[in-house]
């Protein structure tokens, strides 16, 4: 009995054991297989993307159970793809930027494109398509570290080039938009340098309120006094051909009073010197007025004409009379743009008055053209002592180098004047001009200009200007002047040299900048102004700010 009892309590005890062995078992499979149906539930996909996971709970615990499964190697694989990659789209990136700035630099160019191309083969190679990109099985990793071998090798290329291009492109744009700078800056002088030149030519075209007031003055003078301001009878020293002869075609009296006054002043025997002043009937009397209230001093003798006093420069010979009325009729009423004004300026009959110098002084043989806007230093007879070698012109010559030749006046596209002009043929200034009459009369020289001034008509052989058809006249009958007779460019050259200017017999004022006006050039202003007659009261009282 006591045995079969203890047997009874061991059994018992060892079914115990055993339940709870099975109950501790079946608790942790129960735990595993709700751990795993929550993974499963949650994250369905285990080809998701791994950036998409979240970063909190059971994603976590499946990205770490993705790591665990993934293969090292491939990850390293898919990591130098990507470098080249990166380094392929850079390169291309600088190819088209070089590209775009039109770079000389078509050998760096090649070398970029080599780079992407080098790039881009060593992923296609049959050896790493085989055991890197293709393969299902395991990496190999003796072509991994080859293939990671050669990327290197290329980044490090690719970069030296970069670092060194790179310096390269920056100052190429900073050249570019140094250029647009200097583009934009010149596109402004160029407009500025417009606006100049027509303010300029406004201001050189217009009479200044001290000019107009002076002329005003003296026809006040004259109509409050006209007894005292009769016309003279002619007098016989005014066709005298033994005496120094000068003409002045102008209106403006100021003008005209200094480069007179300049003249005697500088003269050895001024009693032997005659000026002929020639002005519209406007300003005829004015001019009148002065030398009458400021005789001239020395001795010399004047006389003061209108061009209407000149009774054969009518419209029927004088072709630029007809083309200055066929202007007017077809110009438009307020016409002011800067080709009218040069234009208007071309066919002023005063200025070409002097291919008729002939004929207004028939009894003449030589005489001295002198423009209004020069100033005489020296005396000028020794001017009538040149040999001219049979010429009609006596005239300093402008052209250096390629410079103010025939070609630079005339149309040479036209078959006229191909044909008669040689295109280098050197150009000459007027201003201070010595004219051999009888020269002139032989050569027939009026006959010459009035052809071609017919020619002309349409502006097609010359444009505008008087220099072009003075230069067609006297072609091949102009005697070369030593320069040092006449200096021009002090009306718009501030570069002139003093040295040049003391030694010149006469300076000239061509351009715009004339001393009368408020825009003359400082530097050579007091070489006119010391020649004005400021004790003349109507200077002083018309302000002339000289």
């Amino acid at each position: 009995m006591a045995v079969a009892t203890r047997g009874t309590r061991g059994g018992s005890t060892f079914r115990g054991l055993f339940s709870f062995r099975i109950f501790i078992s079946a608790m942790f499979s129960l735990l595993f297989i709700a751990t795993l149906s929550v993974l499963f539930t949650n994250n369905p996909s285990t080809s998701q993307d791994v950036s998409d996971l979240p970063t909190t709970g059971n994603a976590y615990v499946h990205r770490t159970f993705l790591a665990l499964k993934s293969d090292p190697l491939r990850t390293r694989v898919d990591l130098i793809h990507q470098q080249a990659k990166d380094h392929i789209a850079l390169v291309n990136a600088y190819g088209a930027y070089a590209r775009k700035l039109k770079l000389d630099i078509s050998k760096q160019l090649k070398t970029f494109d080599e780079l992407a191309h080098n790039f881009s083969d060593i992923a296609m190679k049959p050896v790493y398509q085989k055991s890197l990109f293709e393969t299902d099985g395991p990496i190999d990793e003796d072509a991994l570290k080859q293939f990671e071998k050669e990327v290197k090798e290329r980044v490090k290329i690719a970069r030296m080039i970069i670092v060194e291009a790179k310096e390269n492109y920056d100052n190429q744009l900073k050249i570019q938009k140094l250029k647009d700078t200097i583009f934009a800056v010149h596109e402004s002088l160029a407009k500025a340098k417009k606006n100049g030149a027509m303010a300029s030519l406004i201001s050189a075209r217009s009479i200044p309120k001290s000019l107009h007031c002076l002329a005003m003055r003296l026809m006040g003078e004259k109509i409050s006094n006209p007894e005292k301001y009769r016309d003279e009878g002619p007098k016989p020293e005014f066709e005298d051909p033994t005496l120094y002869h000068y003409v002045i075609f102008s209106d403006n009296v100021i003008a005209v009073s200094v480069v007179v006054r300049s003249v005697v002043k500088n003269a050895m025997e001024p009693w032997k010197h005659v000026f002929h002043v020639v002005a519209n009937r406007m300003n005829v009397g004015a001019m009148k007025v002065w030398f009458k209230m400021r005789p001239i001093e020395g001795g010399a003798f004047l006389e003061v004409k209108a061009v209407e006093e000149f009774a054969f420069l009518n419209s029927s010979y004088v072709p630029i009379l007809r083309q200055l009325e066929s202007a007017k009729m077809n110009q438009p009423e307020n016409a002011t743009n800067d080709s009218n004004m040069k234009n208007a300026k071309s066919l002023s009959m005063m200025d070409h008055l002097r291919f008729y110098l002939p004929e207004m002084y028939p009894k003449l043989y030589k005489i001295l053209l002198l423009d209004e806007d020069v100033v005489v230093q020296k005396d000028l007879t020794g001017l009538w002592n040149i040999d001219m070698e049979g010429k009609v012109n006596g005239a300093v010559e402008t052209c250096f180098g390629s410079f103010h030749r025939y070609a630079h006046y005339m149309n040479f596209s036209h078959p006229l004047i191909k044909e008669k002009f040689n295109p280098k043929a050197c150009a000459w200034a007027y201003g201070m001009n010595i004219f051999n009459l009888d020269a002139w009369r032989r050569e027939k020289c009026t006959d010459t200009y009035q052809y071609w001034q017919n020619l002309n008509e349409d502006q097609t052989l010359w444009k505008a200007g008087i220099l072009p058809p003075g230069l067609i006249t006297f072609y091949s009958t102009t005697k070369s002047l030593d320069k040092s007779w006449h200096v021009l460019g002090l009306g718009y050259n501030p570069s002139i040299s003093m040295d040049e200017i003391n030694k010149a017999a006469v300076i000239h004022y061509n351009g715009n900048m004339k001393p009368w006006l408020d825009i003359a050039l400082n530097q050579y202003k007091n070489l006119w102004t010391k020649y004005v007659d400021n004790d003349m009261e109507f200077v002083q009282m018309c302000n002339f700010g000289l």
